[in-house]
């Protein structure tokens, strides 16, 4: 079938082509060389780089966007063929737009920046009907190869800190003749300079001069020097003579005297105390003294930007020496300007709920922030949340309905807030002390109420770009439920692992969490995700607790859970293209109840299925394992939830126009017991678990407006765990599941 629609395309679009030209079908290169060469494909892949134009894009070996503007040549082609061909259309690439002898200059030049000089190189042109494909065949002689490397002469106080970093070069004796080795080479050498105060340093004040006349089997000297003429400024180190910091700058008050408070060497020049002294200075790096390196500043800069209170952050550095004679050291002041944001926010956000499992309604969100509390740059936020939601189904469960009222406040302090003295000696940012206190109160009609109180003392920080911690060595929730109805106590009554999820109306315990995140750097082709939740209760409670009895253990009257849980997240991100992307997502969960503990409380249990889990299964009602529902199961609106969860999902991310992206997708996966439960048979985990994972899969759209994703997404349940085995394969397409969110699924 793809094979005739193909061959259909090709003759359409063969009608197109003028009389006496020929559709450019690409290149192909032939590289053989009189030496063994290292990494040959590597530099046949380079090759390939340098020959323009490339040919028309072939998918599937139909041109589309060919095929697009030769319809649009039409006299009237149409509003269709218009838009498609301003969206995805592309000229024609003919045999005659390629200038055959400027491609074999320019191969020849790389192949000369590589060390390989008096190149063969010819090509024949291999004519198919309407198209034609150029072959270039390259023949290389042996390659320059490295015999020494060696600094020539220099200014002493230069020439001295260039030979202590050679421990750390990247070229080596045996290594091939390489102009881009030795640019990378140069720019090694500045950065290393620069962080020994030459301030006014440039790589392109270097150069590399080869000689080859000491040889005649093809070896080379190199010798690294720098440039006449180099200002006498750049060729020596600048030290820091002093700190001046604005943590309240302002253009309109630029010209206002201000106090002068010094603090560590540094002065902070404010007219009223905005920020104090000694809470800033931490997050300053460089110190009155040091040589200049810009790393420090530009950490500086970071740990001052992570505060909150700031909306610009720029140091500026000032020479002060007059002294020009290439060889006295010289001098900068550092200057800090920090423009603050508004000291209070007010942000109302209104969201549109509408699950897969039928329910929609509205969320409101008031947030209150204070920068600066204490002027010491603390936060503190009040969040409250007010939402309700309704099922909008036929039958037994309409009309089932869920309120929900929140209230949380956070205070953040940019600093470890410890018993002990622990200093701040932190290399990229220094850590936050985080104190919450919420409550939230939920009411599900026909069902329960339930009312919470979390309250958490804990540290965050990044120890550098990619590397995010977060521990909470205090962590409390208390859990009410109330108002239950008969219909929900015969639930209770009929599943003893849902009840004992409910009795422990206490937990306490420890939270860790570690994140390693390269999505957010472009440079990285492969990035990946790493994150993982250890999830600690009771232990602590138990030292306090001296109950011998056979009766459930309490702290103050309460009887508390005592469980360990852990979960890891692994993302993979396959960039193609420009915006083309594979992304492929891992997770598995473990709790496990112990000691005063039979289940895990119901709020720390696994769910799947949902717009952000197994997409083909409305939210919350896969598992656990192969469990059948009952008719009148109610597990649409109350969640079936395990101890395990095990999950994998692909998509394919790509472009369709303006900020509309399109996805095709596949996921699987299911939740687990670890314990056999007779209200919930078949849903314990077991060697069998790959036969009671849910797949399905489908295709999405998503509005990317500025990394703000809308997401709509449709899948199919390709297999179905509570179906018989050998009846699990339901592929229905007029049963899909439909998925509205905010934001990618991982």
């Amino acid at each position: 079938m793809l094979l005739f629609i193909s061959i259909t395309y090709s003759c359409s679009i063969h009608k197109f082509i003028p009389q006496g030209e020929k559709l450019y079908d690409g290149a192909e290169i032939t590289l053989k060389s009189e030496d063994t060469i290292n990494h040959i494909h590597k530099i046949k892949e380079e090759l390939e780089t340098v020959i323009h134009p490339k040919p028309n894009t072939t998918l599937l070996g139909i041109r589309p966007g060919l095929y697009f503007f030769y319809k649009t040549q039409k006299q009237k082609p149409g509003f269709i063929y218009k838009f498609l061909n301003k969206k995805f259309g592309e000229k024609p690439v003919y045999l005659s737009n390629i200038n055959k002898e400027k491609s074999k200059e320019l191969l020849d030049n790389r192949l000369k920046n590589r060390g390989f000089f008096k190149n063969e190189i010819s090509y024949k042109i291999t004519d198919n009907n309407k198209t034609a494909r150029i072959e270039y065949a390259i023949i290389t002689k042996k390659p320059y190869t490295l015999k020494t490397y060696q600094i020539d002469s220099m200014p002493f106080a230069i020439q001295r800190d260039i030979k202590e970093t050679m421990n750390k070069s990247l070229i080596k004796k045996g290594d091939r003749f390489d102009l881009s080795l030795f640019k990378i080479e140069r720019e090694r050498i500045d950065r290393k300079l620069k962080s020994k105060g030459y301030y006014n340093f440039n790589a392109d004040f270097l150069i590399f001069e080869a000689d080859t006349n000491r040889y005649k089997n093809k070896k080379f000297d190199l010798f690294l020097r720098l440039k006449k003429e180099v200002p006498k400024k750049s060729i020596v180190p600048y030290s820091i003579n002093s700190i001046n910091v604005y943590p309240n700058y302002s253009l309109e008050t630029e010209g206002v005297i201000k106090d002068t408070i010094v603090h560590n060497d540094t002065k902070f020049i404010q007219d009223t105390v905005f920020f104090k002294p000694k809470r800033l200075s931490p997050h300053i790096l460089f110190k009155k003294g040091q040589l200049y390196n810009p790393k420090t500043s530009k950490l500086t800069s970071n740990r001052l930007s992570s505060i909150g209170t700031y909306k610009f952050v720029t140091i500026r550095y000032k020479e002060i020496d007059s002294i020009n004679d290439g060889i006295t050291p010289k001098k900068i002041d550092a200057n800090v300007y920090l423009s603050p944001l508004n000291k209070r926010a007010l942000r109302l956000e209104l969201q549109g709920v509408s699950k897969s499992n039928s329910f929609i309604g509205p969320t409101l969100l008031a947030r209150y922030s204070n920068r600066n509390l204490f002027k010491g740059g603390e936060t503190f936020n009040l969040t409250t949340t007010a939402g309700y939601e309704t099922q909008i189904v036929s039958g037994e469960n309409a009309g089932l309905s869920s309120i929900q009222l929140g209230v949380k406040g956070d205070l953040i302090f940019p600093r470890v807030l410890f018993p002990v003295n622990i200093g701040n000696d932190f290399k990229y940012a220094i850590p936050n002390t985080k104190i919450s206190i919420g409550g939230e109160f939920l009411d599900r009609s026909k069902l329960y109420s339930l009312f919470s109180v979390n309250t958490s003392f804990g540290y965050n920080w990044k120890a550098n770009r990619f590397v995010y911690h977060e521990l909470n060595p205090i962590n409390i929730n208390y859990v009410n439920l109330s108002n239950t109805t008969q219909e929900f106590d015969a639930i209770l009554k009929e599943n003893p692992f849902l009840s004992n999820s409910f009795q422990q109306k206490f937990i306490a315990g420890l939270t860790y969490t570690f994140i390693y995140n390269e999505l957010n750097d472009n440079s990285i082709k492969k990035p990946i995700f790493f994150n993982t939740n250890i999830d600690i209760a009771g232990n602590t409670l138990s030292i306090f607790d001296k109950n011998n009895s056979e009766e459930p253990n309490t702290f103050l009257g309460l009887e508390y859970a005592q469980y360990a849980k852990v979960d890891v997240d692994f993302r993979y991100h396959l960039k193609i293209g420009k915006d083309q992307r594979i992304v492929t997502r891992l997770f598995a969960g473990l709790g496990l109840p112990y000691g005063n503990s039979e289940t895990l409380p119901f709020s720390k249990q696994y769910f799947s299925g949902g717009p952000y889990s197994v997409r083909a299964f409305k939210s919350r009602s896969l598992g656990p394992g192969s469990y059948v529902p009952k008719n009148n199961d109610t597990g649409e609106f109350f969640d079936r939830v395990g101890d395990i969860r095990l999950e994998a999902n692909i998509e394919y991310r790509f472009p369709l126009f303006s900020y509309f992206k399109g996805a095709v997708f596949a996921d699987a996966g299911n939740i687990w017991l670890t314990k056999e439960n007779e209200a919930l048979r078949n849903g314990t985990f077991s060697s069998d678990f790959i036969s009671e994972l849910g797949v399905g899969t489908g295709a999405g759209i998503r509005v990317d407006i500025q990394n703000f994703v809308i997401r709509f997404d449709a899948a199919i349940p390709i297999r179905k765990p509570f179906l018989p085995k050998g009846e699990r394969f339901d592929f229905n397409l007029k049963k899909p599941a439909y998925n509205f969110a905010i934001g990618y699924p991982f």
